[in-house]
């Protein structure tokens, strides 16, 4: 039997899909909540004991450390699957050749370096490499019908962006960033698969961030809500049927254009302008077990087998499903919840810091009304 390596800050959900799959598992991972299966070859950065804080994940979390640590399992497996947190580039050029998906993103990760390769072929907000607040101050001074936000260089999930007028006491230290146009409109991200040959997007969703629920300016990721329909994109829109092939169309080319393999992600904002495109995601997505909830499908599986060739047939969505991160609003010591729809659940006793993430709820049903209020 084929072994194979799940590596990445939260390995549960590919774990329960793998646990369906002909192959030993092997997992790493940062975070080890309550839910998360119990396999033989397994590593666990974060232990979570009774009364002790789980700490700062932006503090904390180091891809080195989980290189390190997996040393012998990287050597052992026949096949590795990087998933958040873990870049192909920052495996060796030996042990790359074990990836299943991208290998090569240098060129999608580095956010500067994609937007110039697609600057020309689509819609695209306007982009600036920066080395300090004052060099971004002063292109922000140049266009003053415009407003802008910093972003680190490198970095998903929205962790650190921050609207330039927040950002002048920020100090950029040994971070890049890049300045960006900031585009008001409604968030939405693809879900497509890639193969040698083939591209095909699976999904369309609307995507999440604190900001659709707090007003707060805060770009972090909490969720998505799929398929994309006149209901769950959440706004007002007369053409969501020219919407969704655009994303299909755009996100398809991207696949093409940048040679992805698996699963993959694009990230766009929706405004009167149209579709801009934001960043790909050249890993499987956050979108994961809401694929599998909505379509019936095992994702770890498509991914695997676009790596290997072949695109899986695409089943119409049966069901809405709706994710959304819950980050706890204060220190928390957890206590059992008794909730069916309830995942990445803290051991109980352990300490969660405020603003960190606490649970993730993931639900779904046919009725789109009942499962928002549901969530």
């Amino acid at each position: 039997m084929e072994k194979l390596l799940l590596i990445g800050i939260d390995t549960r959900s590919m774990l329960n899909s793998a646990l369906k799959l002909d192959y030993d598992i092997y997992s790493t991972s940062y975070f080890s909540t309550s839910d998360t299966p119990t396999i033989k070859n397994q590593k666990i950065i974060l232990k979570e004991s009774e009364d002790e804080s789980c700490g700062i994940f932006e503090d904390s979390f180091d891809s080195k450390h989980i290189l390190e640590i997996s040393a012998d399992f990287i050597d052992e497996v026949d096949h590795i699957i990087p998933i958040s947190g873990i870049s192909p580039s920052d495996f060796s050029k030996k042990d790359q050749k074990k990836i299943l998906g991208n290998k090569n993103v240098k060129d999608i990760e580095n956010k500067y370096k994609f937007f110039k390769k697609i600057k020309n072929e689509f819609l695209t907000p306007m982009t600036f490499s920066v080395n300090d607040v004052d060099e971004a101050i002063e292109i922000n001074n140049s266009y003053p019908e415009s407003q802008f936000i910093l972003k680190p260089l490198q970095g998903s999930g929205g962790y650190d962006v921050n609207l330039l007028n927040n950002a002048r006491g920020m100090e950029f230290n040994d971070t890049e960033f890049i300045l960006q146009e900031y585009v008001h409109g409604v968030n939405l991200s693809s879900s497509v698969l890639a193969s040698d040959s083939e591209y095909k997007t699976i999904t369309n969703s609307r995507l999440l961030t604190m900001n659709d629920f707090n007003k707060n300016d805060s770009f972090i990721y909490v969720g998505n809500i799929l398929p994309l329909t006149q209901e769950s994109i959440m706004t007002n829109t007369e053409n969501i049927d020219e919407i969704i092939e655009c994303m299909k169309h755009t996100s398809e080319n991207l696949a093409q254009k940048f040679k992805l393999m698996g699963s993959n992600g694009v990230d766009y904002i929706l405004n009167e302008n149209g579709l801009y495109v934001i960043e790909v995601n050249p890993r499987i997505q956050g979108t994961f077990e809401c694929v599998e909830q909505a379509y019936g499908i095992n994702m770890l599986d498509a991914h695997i087998r676009a790596c290997q060739g072949e695109i899986i047939e695409i089943p119409k969505a049966e069901y809405y499903s709706y994710k959304k991160i819950i980050y706890s609003p204060t220190r928390n010591k957890y206590s059992k919840i008794n909730l069916d729809n309830i995942y990445d659940l803290p051991h109980i006793g352990s300490i969660t810091e405020k603003d960190e993430p606490l649970l993730t709820i993931i639900d779904k049903s046919s009725d789109f009304k009942k499962l928002c209020e549901k969530v």
